[in-house]
């Protein structure tokens, strides 16, 4: 299930968009942008989470273009996509490399955990990985945000989880 972060933004998506899921996991969010019509290009380096994102896509007959890819390396030349989506991951010696993949007029849709979310005691607790109240938008240097938020958020299983939210686009 997607976040519902992606659901409400889901509408920039075009049919026949060139979307890029970075960290993607099991594909929950590749495979939603492929259920839109969306050229999919998915990176995940967890190769039994690629396994499973691979067989999930086979099931539904959805074409996502999947990479074993450690974007802690050297990333490969994807070029340049109307979507690019982050969820989960934080990386910010790579945010140039992220804004870079979004192409003129595309969107960056990104969510990931704040600092706050020590305080529910799951998720990482890691400075790394972890964002500082107000940092996201910073980090989106250069896009402009149209939508963002911080919040408290109940998951699925009925938990909390604190997390801070962008989608922002790439001036045309």
């Amino acid at each position: 299930m997607p976040s519902p972060w992606f659901t409400w933004h889901a509408h920039r998506l075009a049919r026949g968009a060139r979307v890029l899921d970075l960290a993607a996991g099991t594909g929950r969010h590749a495979l939603a942008a492929a259920r839109l019509g969306c050229a999919v290009t998915a990176a995940e380096r967890d190769p039994a989470a690629l396994a499973l994102a691979r067989t999930l896509a086979e099931r539904e007959g959805l074409a996502i273009d999947w990479w074993a890819a450690d974007l802690e390396a050297a990333w490969p030349d994807w070029g340049v996509f109307d979507a690019v989506l982050v969820f989960n991951y934080l990386d910010r010696d790579r945010m140039d490399r992220v804004r870079a993949a979004v192409a003129p007029g595309g969107w960056l849709l990104m969510e990931t955990f704040l600092a706050a979310q020590r305080e529910q005691g799951w998720g990482p607790t890691r400075d790394d990985h972890l964002l500082a109240p107000f940092e996201l938008p910073r980090l989106a240097e250069g896009l402009v945000v149209v939508h963002g938020r911080e919040a408290l958020e109940a998951t699925p299983d009925g938990r909390v989880r604190a997390v801070a939210s962008l989608c922002a686009r790439r001036p045309a």
